[in-house]
């Protein structure tokens, strides 16, 4: 997916989740270098001496293929939460999501603090119009413990045909129990990038996530708001989990102008890889506020962090996620897909995001509704967390969070237990003036931004 990768392979910042290895990878070229190749051939023979001793001897049959893909999984599970392995059938899956259609409850997910962890709900979806939260823990899927599942797990246990059910355990901060919701899993279609006009002059454009897409999406967006007349922009990135590289480098490219470096990666050789803006047709240099909290992760983190260094936009909210790792999706032989994480990436400035975030240059915590006390049921061991209890959520003491592979899940970040908030919406589910104070301070901001350019010093 990058026009500077011949080979079949794309870079992931966000959402999606995948993972394979196999047979061909242990014969390419380098093997033929004594020490490596002794050394792994020797390690090689005790994998292979397990594996006969296992179908000789394990109480029940085995299927070499399926010890073969556990051990693979079980091997990129030390390496991070992100690395994973993808069957056929989940390689194929997750292509067709970065275009933006998949079948869920529209929840992506992340590790925090060692738990699952929802990064956001998806608009408009099963788990959007349950109540489920950013910052809930998944501890159970259909009374499943998430404990020891990877991500790729995770979402393969929550994903399911349209119409079936599938029950969601979490834990939220505030909340005495644990909760539960009973979800009808449903197609997903994202609409990744939504815009409209605030206060009559200010362009108001919220990106969920990054596809494929996004950045036609969004100069479409913006067309429309300059025929409107609008003298002022808001980029709203909260709750945005990330998605592709590309995406992120085309919506920022329209904001810098050509030229610019928007963000480079760099591997474990030390080698470099920058991404350029190029030439763009009537970039917005309109005054500009970028709204970022502790959802926006990754290819959000990308363009937030470029529009800070290049000074080309205020950046408010919540310090972001922090997830500044790239996975490169390699397909293989067979059909299946190996995600492994390949390199980290850096602002223009060379600020690192991994565990760090974007901090904004003005802070603004987003209001926090007042605490509800939800019903346990009888026998649950789940330890307690304090939280609100949800519309959606049963009284019981059982709630899970889904990730949906619509992009990337964001790397482990030690940050705050606190629960990320969710943005207040209207009746519509946009973003509301009145209640969300976030977007009150960049409405205020860029009044005042207005107000100061046009005074004029007396004579």
């Amino acid at each position: 997916m990058m026009e500077q990768q011949s080979r079949r392979r794309s870079w992931l910042l966000g959402p999606l989740v995948v993972v394979a290895l196999v047979g061909g990878v242990l014969i390419g070229k380098g093997w033929e270098h004594t020490g490596y190749a002794t050394e792994t051939y020797e390690e090689l023979k005790v994998f292979s001496e397990v594996l006969s001793q296992v179908q000789k001897h394990y109480v029940d049959e085995t299927k070499i293929k399926d010890l073969v893909q556990g051990a693979i999984r079980g091997m990129l599970s030390t390496l991070d939460p992100h690395s994973a392995y993808m069957t056929a059938e989940m390689y194929k899956e997750m292509q067709v999501e970065t275009k933006g259609e998949f079948g869920g409850v529209g929840i992506q997910i992340g590790v925090k603090d060692n738990r699952l962890t929802v990064i956001a709900p998806i608009e408009g979806t099963p788990a959007y119009r349950a109540g489920i939260k950013a910052g809930d823990f998944i501890t159970k899927v259909n009374n499943e413990p998430t404990k020891d599942l990877t991500l790729m797990d995770a979402v393969q246990k929550m994903r399911g045909p349209k119409g079936t059910k599938v029950n969601l355990t979490v834990q939220r901060e505030g909340a005495a129990d644990p909760l539960v919701f009973e979800l009808v899993r449903d197609t997903i279609k994202i609409e990744s990038v939504k815009s409209k006009v605030i206060d009559k002059t200010i362009g108001y454009i919220r990106l969920t996530q990054f596809q494929e897409s996004t950045g036609r999406d969004l100069s479409k967006a913006l067309k429309q708001l300059r025929e409107q007349k609008t003298t002022a922009t808001i980029l709203d990135l909260r709750n945005n989990p990330g998605g592709l590289l590309t995406a992120a480098v085309e919506v920022s490219e329209q904001f810098v102008g050509p030229g610019k470096l928007i963000v480079y990666i760099k591997g474990r050789d030390g080698r470099k890889d920058e991404y350029v803006s190029k030439a763009k047709d009537g970039i917005d240099d309109s005054p500009m506020i970028v709204l970022v909290n502790e959802g926006s992760a990754s290819a959000s983190e990308i363009v937030a962090g470029a529009l800070q260094d290049w000074g080309r936009a205020v950046i408010v909210g919540a310090t972001s996620f922090g997830k500044g790792s790239v996975q490169t999706i390699l397909p293989l032989q067979d059909g299946s897909g190996l995600r492994l994480t390949t390199a980290k990436y850096y602002t223009p400035k060379g600020r690192t995001i991994q565990s760090t975030g974007i901090t904004p240059d003005i802070v603004v915590k987003a209001a926090q509704p007042a605490p509800q006390v939800a019903s346990a049921k009888p026998g649950d061991k789940e330890a307690p967390e304090k939280g609100a209890a949800d519309k959606g959520a049963k009284g019981t003491g059982n709630k899970e969070k889904e990730k949906d592979a619509a992009t990337t899940p964001p790397a482990t970040n030690g940050g705050s237990k606190a629960p990320i908030p969710a943005v207040p919406t209207d009746a519509n589910g946009e973003p509301s003036l009145e209640e969300d104070v976030q977007l009150q301070k960049a409405v205020d901001m860029l009044k005042t931004w207005s107000i100061f350019k046009d005074l004029k010093p007396t004579t």
